[in-house]
């Protein structure tokens, strides 16, 4: 991470915050209906455009 610029590290950040999964509450207030996350991203599958 020391050979990255604060750009890229603010983005990287990000990314990070949003890979959080679908909160409790949310689900039982859908009664189960929403229960996967769209935006929902894995390190090994998919790679990020971060430049």
């Amino acid at each position: 991470m020391s050979k990255k610029t604060s750009g890229v590290k603010t983005r990287l950040m990000k990314r990070t915050k949003q890979n959080v999964p679908v909160p409790t509450w949310v689900i039982l207030r859908t009664n189960r209906r929403v229960r996967t996350h769209p935006k929902r991203r894995m390190w090994r599958r998919k790679k990020l455009k971060v430049k």
